[in-house]
């Protein structure tokens, strides 16, 4: 079976507080248990300051009462006066984030971002007291180049600190290159989780994009259309065969290869509404033949 990760990125932003804390209720009653914020989201909106949706989670927890059934990974390094991976940045927003939530741990604490201005002795050694102290559990890498992720794993192993666990990285059906040259083999031979971001590639693999359609607006339109070339017609043409064949949405058919493919753990994804959530769902039981998936990586290889 596989696993859904919640990305809580459109909470207090494109997600009011009611309807955030539908789309939870939902995705709790679906059988999922694991949500992805960052103490940054969603600061570019109008009227945000940034931590909005780390304050919505926390707020639907004390309402609802289920923490403990609940692994709540966040961030730190890209919020704007919050930026980098310095000791004294990483404790304070620590602090701001389990404020902001209402929790006593966080499960997961990514670096955002690498910072090369910082060593990175002193990012992990900073990592490594919260986990110390229990505020939290483990610490992941999001946005890491394999070299800088290499050096960071050697380093806790040289020096007895906690090493990152997880990483996050940008991979799709529509961006594979990258991640699967370098941190793909990494993460394997590490036994690194691995959670990706943007599993949907911005919305182009909802299938709302199509040749002859006008763009749906929204924040993501236009990244996601920069997609619509022959390559990314011709991955809409299979995922519409095998969606139309096992009768669920595009948007699972895609997330399903992404579970399935070899150092992946489980995909991020988001959903502003209910009705998109329930897109997703079905990625949870459906299993894609070994053709169904060879059918699919060809189609979206770029060479």
């Amino acid at each position: 079976m596989a696993d859904l990760v919640l990305g809580a990125n459109v909470f207090g932003w494109t997600a009011d507080r009611e309807t955030s804390f539908a789309v939870l209720d939902a995705f709790v009653a679906a059988g999922g248990r694991v949500i992805d914020t960052a103490d940054s989201y969603m600061w570019r909106a109008p009227g945000n300051s940034g931590g909005e949706s780390e304050t919505i989670l926390g707020e639907w927890m004390a309402a609802r009462g289920n923490r403990d059934a609940l692994h709540l990974a966040t961030k730190v390094g890209a919020l704007p006066g919050r930026e980098g991976l310095s000791a004294e940045n990483i404790a304070a927003a620590a602090r701001d984030s389990l404020r902001r939530m209402g929790t006593d741990r966080i499960d997961l604490y990514y670096a955002h971002r690498d910072d090369e201005a910082t060593a990175q002795e002193e990012t992990l050694d900073a990592f490594d007291a919260l986990v110390r102290e229990g505020l939290v559990r483990e610490v992941g890498a999001s946005n890491f180049s394999p070299e800088r992720l290499r050096s960071a794993l050697e380093i806790s192993a040289r020096d007895g600190l906690t090493a990152f666990s997880t990483i996050q990285p940008h991979y799709n059906l529509m961006e594979r290159d990258a991640f699967e040259a370098g941190l793909a083999p990494l993460a394997e031979s590490e036994k690194l989780a691995v959670h990706p971001y943007y599993g949907l590639a911005k919305g182009f693999l909802t299938g709302k994009y199509r040749p002859d359609s006008p763009s749906p607006e929204g924040p993501r339109a236009e990244g996601a259309a920069a997609y619509l070339d022959s390559r990314g017609r011709a991955v809409l043409a299979g995922l519409d065969e095998i969606s139309a064949g096992y009768g669920v949405p595009v948007p699972a058919i895609a997330l399903t290869w992404l579970a399935a493919q070899p150092a992946v753990t489980a995909p991020i994804a988001s959903a502003r509404t209910v009705e998109q959530l329930e897109q997703l769902l079905p990625m949870l039981t459906l299993e894609l033949t070994d053709d169904e998936l060879r059918l699919l990586s060809y189609l979206s290889a770029t060479s």
